[in-house]
């Protein structure tokens, strides 16, 4: 399973901004339960997942909002890699591999949309209900079928 680092960073800093709103804190009142000095545009990036944060960094914001960082981690874990509701991961390598002919659309924008990634190294993407019903169109299919059909092919 390939780590898409854009799309974990961010999600650990939507998680980071929800712990901190939980709280009912500004930036500036997190910045001053913190052991170290952060500038509130570093917070800012952290929590819009435009910045890396250290270990070393989570652990002390964690700490500041009194949670345990495995936990944090474990909620960013299972919204980056476990099925939401509605939301379907695939690999695009396997459905270009597909020879489905009713895939063909799907095919033909799993090759484009890898081309567009190379760069990213990413294979996996996940579709919302609404990506999956209007590729499900372009198919000619259910989209409960679409659905059903992407599962087999990516197992996991």
């Amino acid at each position: 399973m390939l780590i898409d680092a854009e799309s974990y960073q961010r999600i650990l800093g939507d998680e980071l901004r929800k712990l901190r709103r939980k709280r009912g804190w500004t930036r500036k009142e997190l910045n001053q339960h913190l052991q170290s000095e952060i500038s509130l545009q570093t917070l800012a990036t952290y929590e819009l997942g435009t910045r890396h944060c250290s270990v070393v960094r989570l652990v002390e914001l964690c700490v500041a909002m009194d949670e345990l960082p495995q936990d944090l981690l474990a909620k960013v874990h299972r919204r980056v890699f476990v099925d939401e509701p509605g939301r379907v991961r695939i690999d695009l390598r396997l459905v270009i591999k597909d020879d489905q002919e009713e895939l063909l659309p799907l095919r033909r924008w799993a090759d484009d949309r890898l081309r567009q990634s190379s760069d990213s190294g990413s294979a996996e993407v996940h579709l919302d209900f609404a990506a999956l019903e209007r590729m499900a169109e372009l198919c000619g299919i259910p989209t409960v079928d679409l659905i059903g059909r992407l599962r087999r092919l990516n197992p996991s």
